[in-house]
């Protein structure tokens, strides 16, 4: 596993204009409701060369069906996490440790109803929520915990309430 390479990858922690950060439930862990680990941001490959700051855009479109957003700060530096060794071991993840993610604080400039998880064939989510900043990382998976830590410190400033 020590071998292989990070995945290059862009994450997106976007506010509302109340402070409050969007989240997603898996699709594959829909009886997390509000059990740790079936939350997550918004985020997912870079492709080739593509640039971190055009692909976290094509992400949310991807992901949340829209783009309606602007960034407001970007992480300086790159953040990893490893995958736990069963995930490593799945197929279609065996390619990497893990991921390298470029996170970047986003304004959500619509309205709820442009968030659209439906417009993927496949959707990785099927329900999301606004929460606090803080409660972030008790809502991740335990492997992308530390990393969600960082970012609700480092993106504190944006926060409401």
């Amino acid at each position: 596993m020590i071998d292989l390479p990070y995945r290059p990858n862009v994450g997106a922690v976007l506010f509302n204009r109340d402070g409050l950060v969007f989240v997603a439930r898996r699709a594959d862990m829909p009886n997390a409701e509000g059990a740790p680990g079936g939350w997550q941001l918004p985020q997912g490959g870079i492709d080739g060369d593509e640039d971190p700051g055009i692909a976290v855009f094509r992400e949310l479109q991807e992901e949340i069906g829209t783009r309606n957003a602007v960034v407001i700060a970007e992480y300086p530096e790159w953040l990893t996490y490893d995958f736990p060794p069963d995930l490593v071991r799945n197929p279609s993840r065996g390619k990497y440790r893990g991921q390298r993610q470029r996170w970047f604080a986003m304004r959500f400039l619509g309205e709820d109803s442009e968030i659209r998880l439906d417009l993927d064939p496949h959707p990785e989510f099927d329900a999301w929520r606004w929460v606090k900043l803080a409660e972030l990382p008790a809502l991740a998976v335990s492997f992308k915990r530390p990393t969600y830590e960082v970012l609700a410190q480092a993106f504190a400033e944006f926060a409401g309430g």
